[in-house]
């Protein structure tokens, strides 16, 4: 028999109750089957992406180093483990991670509260101009700090160049946007009463901080600091572009055995040194976004925040002045002056005038500007599978099922679909060599396809965009989408109406992160890219590695022109954020 509500009371409980996508429990309804394999449908695709272009790759060579004579061979841990060099490497790359870490923390921090607690004119382009350096090819960054710390260089007299602080430095510059948005992104939604309160009962400025808002900020610096030593434990261009002579890490020496010597059984067990690596940094930031999503959920959405004043505010604005104009700016700076001169220290056009070359000696098989079309051509199709199957990861994912074994297996895919991040981008490279001849069985070799390269960017692309899109949609109310489907709203239409709009506001700065991370990704690509169809940051590279100044020039040129273009990018992607986008 029907129940009929009373006006003024409670509806009853069975009606009351509904699942995760708006569906009332206690009965199977019609469009549950389709609902759920809809979920499922949108689970499976970017699974099986992952699948077939990163763990199936990425497992071929592994085993190619473990599988000898149609055997099991394990022996290869000991072997490695046994030289020393092996333990010199492990230990440098902790201890770049760490110090990058560290200084990327505390530089951070005071600019978080600068661009994201205080109001002040500019603030908006101050923030996009911070992120630009995050998305920056690490080969431009590279060549950017080679031309601050070379000798004639502004601070060439400091003696730096090719040393483990070089690359310290150019680590800080490349995860300090990190800090500045994970931690900002938190403090501005702070309620400001709970420290104000603080110092009405007598506490100075400095303690009220320490014993109410750090406290509170804990759990975002500890998922900065765990995706930070992920990207420093991980850096490729940067070490390869700027270590001296011998210096070498995990992501490095991974490069020099598979290319140079050929050590597959080397290359395997450092690959599974360093997804072990990765694999920690990871669980380290699942915990702690946990944390920081429970305790914003208490918080008001923004705080209005409050006018940036020089002398209350004096410390953390000078650091962040600093840390913009001496970190940031300088090396960018540099570089675009270094582009401008010759050889004999005369202001010129001529490198730039090069750039329809193919360098010195043919040194290239392209001209730049044709690898920056392709650039652009390859980046612009990355974007778009990127964009996609971040979308549906993060669509996924947002969800907030009422069994544990849900959330946990939600929060599982999360965190693998984040592995790209950290997992060597040489191995991924040579894994597609190996594995993409006839992938599945087809008739068709994308390794001489036009799609290798693209694939290869959009799996590092992925990441980034699930973090700038997850944020926002864990951020609606679960009861909208209850409400709707309750109303009768198909799950499509649920999506439609309470999803998408929320969504949107992310989507810009999330495509301007893809094509940003594709143009500039550098691993993988250096692997794939055939010299016909050199992207921009190869040709640069190459460029660096050959003799002549007219080369050298060049590849300060073509750098200035691939950092304009990615800031260009970033610049258009900030504007098109809208309140509430997510944060990395």
């Amino acid at each position: 028999m029907a129940v009929t509500p009373v006006p003024g009371r409670p509806a009853p409980r069975q009606a009351a109750q509904a699942d995760p996508v708006g569906a009332p429990r206690g009965r199977l309804r019609p469009g549950s089957v389709a609902r759920g394999a809809a979920w499922t449908l949108a689970a499976a695709v970017p699974l099986a992406f992952l699948a077939v272009f990163f763990a199936w790759p990425v497992a071929a060579l592994v085993g190619r180093g473990f599988w000898l004579d149609g055997a099991l061979d394990l022996g290869g841990f000991a072997e490695v483990f046994a030289e020393t060099r092996t333990w010199r490497i492990i230990g440098i790359t902790l201890a770049q991670a760490a110090a990058g870490t560290v200084l990327s923390v505390l530089l951070g921090v005071p600019g978080a509260y600068v661009l994201y607690r205080c109001t002040f004119r500019g603030r908006t382009f101050a923030r996009g101009l911070v992120t630009v350096p995050f998305v920056l090819p690490t080969v431009v960054v590279g060549v950017a700090f080679r031309a601050v710390l070379a000798p004639g260089g502004p601070l060439g007299f400091l003696g730096l160049d090719q040393t483990f602080a070089a690359i310290v430095m150019a680590l800080v510059f490349f995860n300090y946007s990190v800090v500045v948005r994970t931690v900002g992104g938190l403090w501005e939604r702070l309620d400001p009463r709970a420290e104000q309160a603080a110092r009405a009962l007598g506490a100075s400025p400095a303690r009220a901080f320490r014993t109410v808002t750090l406290p509170a900020l804990a759990p975002a610096i500890a998922s900065a600091a765990s995706i930070v030593f992920l990207f420093c434990a991980a850096a490729f261009g940067i070490v390869l572009v700027l270590g001296p002579t011998g210096y070498g890490t995990v992501e490095t020496e991974i490069y020099v055995q598979t290319t140079q010597f050929l050590d597959l059984r080397a290359a395997a067990v450092l690959s599974v040194v360093q997804l072990v690596v990765v694999s920690g940094a990871l669980l380290a930031a699942n915990r702690t976004r946990a944390r920081r999503e429970q305790a914003l959920a208490l918080m008001p959405e923004a705080s209005a925040g409050r006018p940036l004043r020089a002398r209350r505010d004096a410390a953390s604005l000078a650091v962040t002045v600093a840390v913009v104009l001496g970190l940031l700016a300088l090396p960018i700076g540099t570089l675009v002056a270094r582009s401008l001169r010759a050889s004999d220290g005369a202001w010129t056009l001529d490198n730039y005038r090069n750039l329809a070359t193919t360098g010195g000696r043919n040194a290239l098989s392209v001209t730049v500007w044709e690898a920056a079309a392709i650039s652009l051509r390859t980046a612009a199709v990355a974007a778009v599978v990127a964009v996609t199957v971040g979308v549906l990861v993060a669509l996924v994912v947002s969800r907030r099922p009422r069994a544990r074994s849900g959330r946990r297996a939600l929060a599982l895919l999360d965190s693998v679909f984040m592995l790209p991040l950290g997992v060597s981008a040489v191995t991924v490279g040579f894994g597609f060599l190996i594995t993409l001849d006839r992938p599945l069985g087809l008739d068709v070799d994308l390794r001489t396809s036009g799609l290798l390269v693209p694939l290869a960017q959009a799996v590092v692309a992925v990441p980034l965009v699930v973090r700038v899109i997850l944020p926002v949609l864990r951020a609606i109310d679960p009861r909208l989408r209850e409400a709707a489907g309750t109303l009768g709203a198909p799950p499509g239409r649920v999506l439609a109406t309470v999803d998408l709009p929320v969504m949107l506001r992310p989507l810009g700065l999330a495509i301007g992160f893809a094509f940003a991370t594709s143009l500039g990704e550098f691993g993988a690509t250096s692997f794939l890219a055939r010299p016909e169809s050199a992207t921009l940051p190869v040709v640069i590279y190459r460029l660096i590695g050959k003799p002549g100044p007219e080369n050298y020039g060049m590849a300060l040129a073509a750098s200035v022109v691939l950092a304009l273009v990615t800031a260009t990018v970033m610049m258009l992607a900030e504007r098109l954020r809208g309140q509430g986008a997510g944060e990395l």
